[in-house]
Order: structure tokens, then sequence, then C-alpha cells
């Protein structure tokens, strides 16, 4: 009996799709440059029963299995190689349990996180990990990346919040790790292990996560600045200051700039940095983008603009969700996502500008600036080959960079397809070494996720 028949005995036909326009519609996420091979079959289980059976199959077939949520990844992590076996999360979509007493949820993994804030939100508790791509992105996708947003730079990224799981092991066996209590430090932390391991080492099947008071009301300012440098500045004083904004986020001139071609936002011709900022802390939020408005105006903003309601911080906050639909229009996006110490801020974004005029390319910067983690993309026409040739030397610069001034190649959109070469001159050779080895602890035969994270 072949794989395909044995899994549509035992899955059902709904389950097992192998419809070749189906396949093809699910070879690769959102990283473009990454090479996605041609699968085998799609499958779609239902339960943890119906994936340790998917993974039993797979160990007796010899066939390599790679795991996928929404494919919203950056970096390849969910791409097909040829002959693996997709295993979509799409159907185990179901939210357990919430409960107020203890503040966690309990979810399967192709919940989408916007439908758990929401859920969450009902009875006053709040999921603070929001990526960008939080209105598609599921959770089992956030845990496998570790996946940040605009939030983290006050609460935190998923990892911050993930108690507990149940993971299915390449063998078909299910383990539970963590624990539903806050504290819990017997043994070692196996939960973070599989955090961010981009499905290299089993798969989720159920998530226990913790769960914060509902927020109270957020006030959004923002501030132009005629240069990269005082748009720096002026962060380090907010960070500084003991606000703990909710939200701190950066655009370089040559971002603000094609938002502004976008869209009108009324930012001046000659901006050379806009940062924004939020406060959720309910009554005391006006105060504190006051205190916000001072200090950047302090450090030589030439505007500021202060929100008094709900819509006015959703007007403002809006040319941060235009980025990616701007840059778009303007090419091919190949987008970095390295992290430095703050202190380091001002040095990378002069080198990213530096490197793009070095390779003959646009590098638009924009970035949580509050947590360090910046996110240079650079933008070329893929039609002609040596624009592209030039962009993808820069994008290499651009991490080289970054590793340069203390960072990481890495801070939320993790290592996929697309940075494996990279990863082992951040680790160093025994590190790697050692991640190798944990790798085949979990995973003897190499079938999980077989062609990511390592070269």
């Amino acid at each position: 009996m072949s794989l395909i028949a044995r899994l549509t005995s035992s899955l059902g036909d709904k389950a097992v799709v192998t419809d070749p326009d189906v396949l093809d519609s699910h070879r690769n996420d959102h990283a473009s440059f990454c090479t996605a091979g041609v699968p085998l079959v799609l499958v779609r289980p239902s339960s943890t029963a119906e994936v340790q059976e998917v993974l039993r199959a797979c160990s007796e077939y010899g066939v390599p299995v790679v795991t996928q949520g929404a494919r919203t990844g950056l970096s390849g992590a969910a791409n097909a190689l040829d002959g693996c076996l997709l295993l979509s999360t799409s159907r185990l979509d179901r939210i357990l349990e919430v409960s107020v007493e203890d503040q966690v949820a309990v979810v399967q993994p192709g919940v989408v996180n916007s439908a758990l804030s929401a859920a969450v939100l009902e009875k006053g508790l709040f999921y603070p990990p929001d990526p960008s791509s939080w209105e598609m992105s599921t959770i089992g996708g956030n845990i496998a990346t570790n996946a940040g947003g605009l939030c983290c730079v006050k609460y935190g990224v998923t990892g911050d919040f993930v108690r507990a799981l149940e993971v299915v092991l390449a063998s078909g066996e299910v383990i539970r790790t963590g624990r539903r209590s806050v504290k819990g430090v017997a043994g070692y932390d196996v939960t973070r292990l599989i955090v961010g391991s981009e499905g290299t080492l089993g798969v989720v099947t159920e998530a226990t996560l913790a769960l914060r008071p509902a927020p109270e009301a957020a006030l959004t300012a923002a501030a132009t600045f005629l240069s990269i440098e005082d748009g720096i500045a002026a962060a380090a004083a907010v960070m500084a200051s003991g606000l703990r904004p909710s939200l701190l986020e950066f655009l370089d001139g040559l971002t603000a700039r094609a938002i502004q071609d976008y869209r009108d936002m009324g930012l001046p011709a000659d901006v050379g940095s806009l940062l924004i900022a939020q406060s959720d802390r309910g009554p005391r939020a006006a105060a504190d983008v006051a205190e916000i408005a001072r200090i950047c105006t302090a450090f030589g903003a030439v505007e500021v603009a202060e929100a008094s309601d709900a819509e006015e911080s959703r007007l403002l906050l809006e040319a941060r969700r235009l980025v990616n639909p701007a840059l778009e229009l303007r090419g091919v996006t190949l987008v970095d996502d390295i992290a430095v110490p703050r202190s380091k801020l001002v040095a990378l974004l002069n080198g990213v500008g530096e490197i793009g005029a070095k390779y003959d390319v646009q590098i638009y910067c924009p970035g949580h600036v509050g947590d360090g983690n910046m996110h240079p993309t650079v933008v070329f026409d893929r039609d002609d080959p040596a624009a592209e040739s030039r962009a993808l030397e820069a994008f290499g610069a651009v991490m080289q960079l970054g590793l340069s001034l203390g960072g990481t190649i890495t801070g939320e959109h993790g290592i996929g397809k697309l940075k494996r070469q990279w990863l082992a001159q951040e680790l160093g050779p025994i590190e790697l070494s050692l991640q190798r080895q944990l790798k085949s602890v979990f995973d003897p035969a190499g079938l999980l996720n077989p062609d990511k994270l390592f070269l």
C-alpha cells in the first residue's frame, strides 16, 4: 500500500489532497526568493491522533514532512521540497478553553491570531503578541518562528506567553512540555526549545498560552524629524523616560516618502525619519502622549501630532500599516529582520544607507525601534538580473552589518531557507554542532522540515 492510499484509508478523502493545482498553491510562503519543491501530497489532519498517524506513516515510508500554517512567513520555513508531505494545521483550529481564573487560553495551532485576540477580549483578557500578519497568521506559525510584532516593546514575543505545548514527534509519539502554572522549573525547558524551531523538532498540536488583563484605551503620537539621528535619539529618550510605550515604531526617510507617495499622509518632502509611539494606559495615556511629544520636540522634531481619541490614533498608526503595500508597488521586496542593541541603531541605519549606495539598490528601513528590531527592505526590479544580483549581495551585507554590531540575523522572522548560510556564522561551530545534535535527538531520521535552518 502506498503512503497516499494508507493516509486516505485512515484519514478520509477530504483530508488527503493530491490535486496538482492545490499542491502548487501550497508550495511556498511569502519569501519569494526561496526555492520550493513539488510536494507529493497535502494532508489536513483534524486531531492529534490523526497527526500521529501521518507522522508514523511518513516515518515508515521515509517521506519528509513540512508543517504549514497560513504560510505568511517571510523566510521560506514553510516551503515544500520535492516529494514531501505538506502537513497543514488548517483544520486544527479550535480554541479549546479560555480561563479567566488562570488567565490562560488552550488552543490548537490553526487558530488565527486575531481570532484568539477577539475571543479572549470578550472575557476581559488580552493576548499581546501581534505580528503584522495577525489577521491571517496562525498561533502554530507564530510559535514556530517565535513571532513578534508591534507590541513587543512592552509585552514581549510569542515565546514569553507559551506556558505548555502538546507536540507530536517524528515517531508519532506525543509529549507534553511545560505546564499550566505560572511557575515551573522542573527539568530542561523543552517548551522554549520547541518555540522558534520552525517545525524541525515536532508538530505542535496544542498550546497553553498566558493571557493578560485587557489593556486600557490607547492613544498615539507621531513625530517627524529631519534626520535619522534625531529620530533615533528621541526614541532612546522615550525608552529611558520610564513611560514604557506599548508601541514604538520607526520609519526612515525613504520609507516615509514611499508611504507619502502611496497615500497622502501629510508628511513633508524632506522628512528624515518618522517616530510613532503609543500608550495603552487609559486615563493616563493622554499625559503619556504629551510627554512623548515633549521629548520628541526636545530632540528636534519638526512636527508632532497627538491623538485625542481612538480614531485619531488609528489614523496616525496607518502610516506604519501602509509600509508593505507602499514598498511592494515599487518592486520586489527582500525583507531583512536584523536586531541590534538600541545603542547601535544609528550605526545600523547609516550602514544600511552605505550598503544601498555601494550596491546601487534602494533599501528602506522601517522597524520596531523600541527593541532594536529593524526591517531593512531591499526593493528592486526582478526582471533585471543585474539588479537582482546586487539586491541579494546587499541583503547579505546587511546581515553581516547586524552581526558586526553585536546583533542577530533574525529578530522575529526565523531562519527558514533564506538565512541558512548566515546561521553558522552567528552561532559558531560548537553551538551549531550542538543544535544539530538536538535536532537528531528529536528527529533521528531527519524527516521534519529537513532543508530548513541548517545547510
